[in-house]
């Protein structure tokens, strides 16, 4: 699937440009569409086509083309589309990716031509450590930081062991290294279960494992639908009143109103660990939370607010060289310096181009109108680094 969002004005041909200048900036954005985790994608183009409409579809003077692509949450469809961009499209920038086994397989083919490689979301640790790149920077997190705050909550709970179950996939194996990286008790039973297009949805065989290895607490990370079948299996199993649930990426924006349709009550109150929540007190957050609601008529989530802030940085880049995107240079210093305005507020770069910024800890509410949606309780880790900054050698 292709689909072009243009602000590209008639304008274009007869205003004679500089022979070295462009005359528009060319975005790429690459997510999942198509098959159930679509719901995912969904959002970061909303997000995204929002964005657009916030910057008036310029960046510098220059008109924005916005191609996005289908990676049909397959690794080699997702390198497929980042080849088309480069080659046939030459876009200036790629942004998107939720998934870190899509984003590992495509990142060579941007990366290897020079383009400007931007995370809405996947943090794998091979892009943190060794693999890191001059060209390629996080609008999110890597994936071990939001467990690892999460497994600092466990500690402060008092929780001596813990069952912990994720899918089998790059995101899954770092988030479960993440939580078991700052929990200090014991891993009672560990669950990698298969994920991809086809992912298991059925996890009675695992909760029953979890309930008979005896540990206080579970924890579980599981994006997307996956996530909302497991909570509603969790409290099938009657575990909700013996073994309390702990989440990172599983208990959000697009979660919440299924859940709260199911009345699944169990969620309300519940707590999960994140850099970001839509009652984040910052100008910017304000303005798009309050953007996405109207215009789109629900709660934002976090790959919304990623995507979002993935359009604004790409605006700090061409707008510090002025529109001349012949100047790499130029850019790339720009976008370490994270100046732009983040729905998170004020963050800064680590050296391998991730966010160094707060986590927090959020607990599931009703707002004022009733629905189910986060508010931030605490900062569980303030200008947090990740842990594979210093294998980086930039």
């Amino acid at each position: 699937m292709i689909k072009k969002i243009t602000a590209l004005a008639a304008m274009g041909a007869f205003l004679a440009a500089p022979a070295m200048a462009a005359d528009k900036v060319k975005i790429g954005f690459v997510t999942t569409i198509t098959t159930p985790a679509g719901v995912i994608g969904q959002d970061m183009v909303d997000a995204v086509n929002l964005a657009m409409e916030d910057i008036g579809g310029k960046m510098a003077g220059l008109d924005v083309e916005l191609i996005i692509e289908d990676d049909g949450f397959k690794p080699p469809v997702g390198k497929q589309k980042v080849d088309k961009l480069v080659k046939k499209d030459e876009v200036d920038f790629i942004g998107g990716f939720i998934w870190s086994h899509v984003l590992l397989a495509a990142k060579k083919s941007a990366l290897d031509a020079g383009t400007f490689l931007i995370s809405s979301n996947a943090g794998p640790s091979q892009i943190a450590g060794k693999q890191c790149d001059k060209n390629f920077f996080s609008t999110s997190w890597q994936n071990d930081q939001t467990p690892m705050a999460m497994g600092e909550v466990l500690n402060q709970n008092g929780v001596k062991s813990v069952y912990v179950m994720a899918p089998n996939y790059a995101a899954g194996k770092n988030m479960i290294a993440g939580v078991e990286r700052t929990f200090k008790g014991k891993i009672a039973g560990r669950d990698l279960t298969k994920w991809g297009k086809d992912a298991q949805l059925d996890f009675s065989a695992e909760l029953a494992k979890a309930k008979a290895s005896g540990a206080e607490a579970l924890w579980v990370f599981y994006p997307g639908k996956a996530g909302g079948a497991l909570i509603k299996q969790y409290e099938q199993a009657g575990l909700r009143d013996t073994m309390p649930l702990y989440t990172v990426f599983t208990v959000d924006s697009i979660a919440l109103p299924k859940l709260q349709a199911g009345n699944l009550q169990g969620v309300l109150g519940s707590r999960n660990t994140q850099h970001w929540g839509p009652d984040l007190d910052n100008p910017q957050n304000k303005k798009f939370v309050e953007g996405f609601k109207k215009k789109y008529g629900h709660y934002p989530s976090f790959y919304a607010a990623q995507s979002y802030d993935t359009i604004f940085l790409i605006k700090s880049a061409v707008e510090a060289v002025n529109g001349d995107l012949s100047n790499k240079d130029g850019m790339r210093a720009a976008m370490k310096k994270a100046d732009f305005p983040s729905t998170r507020g004020k963050f800064s770069y680590g050296n391998n181009h991730f966010p160094i910024q707060n986590f927090y800890l959020r607990e599931v509410v009703a707002d004022a109108d009733g629905v189910w949606t986060t508010k931030i309780v605490s900062t569980v880790m303030e200008n947090h680094q990740d842990p594979y900054a210093a294998e980086c050698k930039m």
